[in-house]
């Protein structure tokens, strides 16, 4: 294979078409005479060389890729200019392109493409938010690294189909990608989804990234689809029932047909910008190793811990609250579990209501609808030195609970909202008080993983 045809864009336009609208093209019609002009290097490299450059093309690769390398990274730009083939061949030899093993000069720009943009994310990431402890400028981040997201369905036969979001919704602390249409392939076809960041290799900040270009794929999340349809369902309506896989992802089917009409990820932010930019299309993202904290008073448990937690649809919050001081003690462990309450039954000034309806909101390009009962639930735990020690942003469901297990009983229906991943789980109960049309959290307690602790800490709980 080329080398220079190390990746496409959507399956569709080959690195060297690109290449020829990212360096070459400056308007319209200028394509051909780029194109004219690069037989023209190749004729002078003929001379250059010594040799013909029919069997030279690794040579012609090395070239293009030196230019591509240079453009971006040269402190001298300005002496880059597409007709000067003396001065590229001057630089040519200054940076020894005859030296280079083929492929060399493409895997530098890669790499110090990834560092450089890994650098400028660093900066913009810096500064947090004092009640979320989470970078206030993500969506400034978002913009600088090009970045969006894609979801690959695989089918049994091997077949792919890349898919681009259609909508994006920001958050507090999240942000919910979207996709539908008409031509999604069959669910029994489908083995298994993959959920990527993308971000172009050709990146100019001053320009939107073309759609056709190259990019960088980074692997967020596989999910197993091949038993969707057996997991527990998380609500429905007239037309849809909705799935939840696990991180984040919502699956929605149609009804009669039980074939897909939409996806759903949600995204936390707590390092989304480094888990859609630095994996690979293979292998997600690895946090650097964890440096455990040093923990003043372990005999005391947990104290001065902060918690911030949404829930929301379609942009509309029905829960925007912060929570402070939190503490608990090594009594409170149970099952590998240590709970952290956060509202307790026994008073009622800490008593929330949630505002307006709660649903989670879906829409395909035909029809959308509201699922009752449902919504996205972001939370961030913050430890007591402000780091984020927990943080998720996935679909959660009220169900019908029998009432509070250890609290006073209440006039009205009771419900509870339960979530669970490997670092903790959260329980939540509410009472409808029918005279006002409004759903009350009465009690909401976080387990956190006794594992985890220890690790963060280097505790022996």
């Amino acid at each position: 294979m080329n080398p220079l045809c190390f990746v496409e864009g959507n399956g569709q336009a080959p690195l060297y078409f690109v290449f020829s609208m990212f360096v070459f093209r400056t308007g319209r019609g200028v394509r051909l005479v780029a194109g004219c002009a690069a037989l023209g290097h190749r004729a002078r490299l003929d001379e250059l060389c010594g040799k013909s450059c029919t069997g030279c093309s690794v040579s012609l690769d090395g070239f293009i890729w030196i230019r591509i390398y240079s453009t971006a990274f040269s402190p001298k730009r300005s002496n880059w200019k597409v007709n000067s083939v003396e001065k590229t061949a001057v630089s040519m030899n200054s940076l020894s392109v005859g030296d280079k093993e083929a492929g060399y000069w493409k895997k530098e720009y890669i790499t110090k493409q990834i560092a450089s943009v890994k650098a400028a994310l660093a900066r913009v990431l810096k500064p947090l938010h004092p009640y979320t402890g989470l970078p206030v400028k993500t969506k400034e981040a978002l913009r600088i690294s090009g970045l969006g997201w894609v979801i690959i369905l695989k089918e049994n036969s091997g077949k792919e189909h890349i898919l681009e979001h259609v909508d994006l919704s920001f958050n507090d602390s999240s942000v919910t990608a979207m996709w539908y249409g008409k031509d999604w392939p069959r669910l029994v076809t489908l083995s298994t989804l993959d959920l990527c960041g993308v971000t172009p290799v050709f990146l100019n900040r001053s320009q939107t990234p073309m759609k056709n270009g190259p990019r960088w794929h980074s692997l967020i999340a596989k999910y197993n689809l091949s038993h969707l349809t057996e997991s527990t369902m998380l609500g429905c309506d007239r037309l849809i029932r909705i799935f939840c896989l696990h991180p984040g992802l919502v699956v929605g089917l149609w009804k009669r047909e039980e074939e897909l009409a939409f996806v759903m990820a949600n995204l936390h932010f707590h390092h989304l910008v480094e888990r859609s930019t630095l994996g690979s299309a293979a292998i997600p993202y690895e946090l650097p190793p964890h440096t455990p904290l040093s923990d003043d008073s372990p005999e005391c448990g947990l104290s001065g811990y902060q918690l911030h937690v949404d829930m929301h649809s379609g942009g509309v919050f029905c829960l925007c609250g912060t929570f402070r001081n939190l503490s608990t003690s090594k009594g409170y462990i149970e099952n590998e579990y240590m709970k952290l309450s956060v509202i307790s039954f026994k008073n009622s000034t800490e008593h929330l209501p949630l505002i307006g309806k709660v649903g989670l909101s879906w829409k395909t390009n035909i029809f959308d609808g509201c699922i009752k009962s449902c919504s996205v639930m972001d939370l961030t735990l913050l430890e007591e030195y402000g780091k984020p020690f927990w943080c998720f942003s996935s679909p959660v469901c009220m169900r019908p609970s029998p009432g509070p297990s250890d609290g006073p009983a209440f006039l009205g229906e009771t419900y509870r909202v339960d979530y669970a991943d490997a670092e903790g789980r959260v329980h939540l109960e509410l009472v409808w008080i029918e005279e006002t049309g409004e759903y009350f959290i009465v009690s909401l307690a976080l387990y956190l993983r006794v594992a985890k602790i220890n690790h963060w800490f280097g505790t022996k709980y």
